[in-house]
């Protein structure tokens, strides 16, 4: 398997996955200079860079770039006796560089009014690809949204199964009305999206969250919405608004592993687990 091809195929998929490489080689090694393994999000690799002791020390520092993505540089000395114990008599030296591959965060927007055609734009600016959704083709169509990468034009409830919600996904709630709103709500917080925001006052937030609480879904589903989403910086205009939300969402990219789940604590303040067990 070529291994440039699978990293393209990855990458297309939205996947993560970590390439390493031998960079330097002094004396003999089981491999050589430029040999390549990738390591996929699910652990399983193509390509080598010689086995024993050493891919498999760099199998491990490779899924641990995944999570922090953050490169690393590995060296080895295949001495006597590690050599002897792992089969390889070579006596060399080499660094393998470990990096992370990770595809352009997706945006994926539901609504296609003036708040969503400015947040678009900026969260293009930033670096995130944008899926527009709306069942008015009025509003959703490439006229409006010149830089989007896909545009949906149909119920919301026929678009969630050709899209797949990753880690790496961050989802915008901004429909034209409450009803829609909750509709988004109860399929997105049932998926491994990273972020979830939803456009409304807090009282808003809090009768759509406790309606679908309702209907059996668990307070712990809601743990990822932001709202009112985006940061507090007095924002009126769409402009600003679209501003607001894609510096949060550049926050919870770029926050360490794990930690970003807890930024999301202003969706109801300190008193949100209360609130949403309030009877």
């Amino acid at each position: 398997m070529d291994v440039y091809e699978e990293l393209l195929r990855l990458r297309g998929q939205g996947q993560k996955c970590a390439l390493a490489t031998i960079v330097e080689v002094n004396g003999s090694i089981p491999s050589y200079e430029s040999a390549k393994m990738l390591v996929r999000e699910d652990g399983s690799i193509a390509g080598t860079i010689g086995g024993g002791c050493v891919e498999a020390e760099v199998w491990n520092a490779a899924r641990e770039v995944m999570q922090t993505e953050r490169p690393r540089q590995l060296r080895f000395t295949l001495g006597e006796d590690a050599a002897y114990d792992n089969g390889l008599i070579c006596g060399g030296q080499l660094s393998v560089f470990v990096e992370p591959v990770i595809p352009s965060p997706k945006a994926y927007i539901f609504g296609a009014g003036h708040i969503s055609r400015s947040l678009s734009k900026a969260a293009n600016l930033a670096g995130f690809s944008t899926t527009i959704v709306d069942n008015r083709e009025a509003f959703a169509n490439r006229d409006r949204f010149p830089e989007a990468e896909t545009i949906f034009a149909e119920e919301y409830e026929d678009v969630f199964p050709k899209i797949e919600l990753r880690d790496t996904s961050y989802v915008v709630i901004v429909t034209r009305g409450h009803r829609d709103d909750m509709r988004v709500l109860r399929w997105a917080v049932q998926t491994p999206a990273r972020y979830i925001a939803m456009i409304g006052s807090r009282r808003k937030v809090i009768g759509v969250v406790k309606h679908l609480q309702a209907e059996g879904i668990p307070t712990t589903a809601f743990d990822r919405i932001y709202s009112p989403m985006g940061f507090d910086i007095g924002a009126i205009t769409p402009e600003e608004i679209a501003i607001a939300v894609v510096a949060e969402m550049i926050a919870v990219r770029r926050a360490p592993e794990g930690s970003w789940r807890g930024l999301a604590k202003t969706i109801f303040g300190d008193d949100r687990k209360s609130i949403l067990q309030e009877k």
